[in-house]
């Protein structure tokens, strides 16, 4: 089974582009945010709200279990190196590497290809079109059964599309629908008792984090 960073991934992915749906500031951190939010899915980690265990809103790991996933197995271990932290401080950390790490990946299932090119022919450029979209249409089916159709959502479905809530992303994953109406069902689902309170407490501590990982990599973005 594919993790729920991957899937985001090839949903942000242009299947004829090639290119993200997604800035260069977003797309690393919403991947870090994937990750945490299956973690937390998982009752690997969750955010301590009440400060029993850390301090008050930071990441506690709740297993000594190492997740099978090499890439989850290496999220826990960055986190588990320091003091616990809060989820902004934990999307940074994991966001490094992570993004190169998910398209290798992708690309070595085969659902898309790495073309390399060159911008004036100086500037290199990659993309990564669609190979094979087969996977990639299973996991679109849930979302747009959710978001379009209305139907209720399994946690897994919901944990994504409140990632594509967080990314402002969903309207562009589904760019026939309805936008004003696909953004709405996105930001309803995710507000909603999708899974039990710990886990939703988590995503959207993340999701919350991931936003403002976002806004202050765009402000030293466009600083520089």
């Amino acid at each position: 089974m594919t993790s729920i960073a991957e899937d985001l991934l090839l949903l942000l992915l242009d299947d004829e582009s090639g290119k993200p749906l997604v800035d260069g500031v977003k797309l690393p951190r919403v991947l870090a945010g994937a990750v945490l939010v299956e973690l937390a899915l998982d009752d690997v980690v969750a955010v301590d709200t009440e400060g029993k265990q850390v301090r008050k809103g930071r990441i506690v790991i709740r297993t000594e279990a190492r997740p099978a996933d090499p890439i989850l197995a290496e999220a826990v271990e960055r986190l588990r190196s320091g003091r616990p932290v809060k989820p902004t401080v934990a999307i940074e950390k994991l966001q490094k590497g992570l993004q190169e790490k998910l398209l290798a990946r992708v690309v070595e299932q085969g659902s898309v290809s790495e073309e390399r090119g060159k911008i004036l022919g100086v500037f290199p450029t990659k993309k990564w079109p669609a190979s094979d979209s087969g996977h990639e249409q299973r996991v679109r089916g849930p979302i747009r059964a959710a978001l379009i159709d209305g139907l209720t959502p399994d946690p897994r479905t919901a944990a994504l599309i409140a990632l594509l809530s967080a990314a402002d992303a969903a309207p562009k994953v589904f760019p026939e629908a309805d936008k004003r109406a696909v953004k709405k069902r996105a930001k309803d689902i995710a507000q909603g008792e999708w899974a039990a309170e710990a886990v939703r407490d988590a995503v959207a501590s993340v999701n919350a984090a991931m936003m403002t990982a976002i806004a202050a990599g765009g402000a030293v973005a466009g600083s520089s």
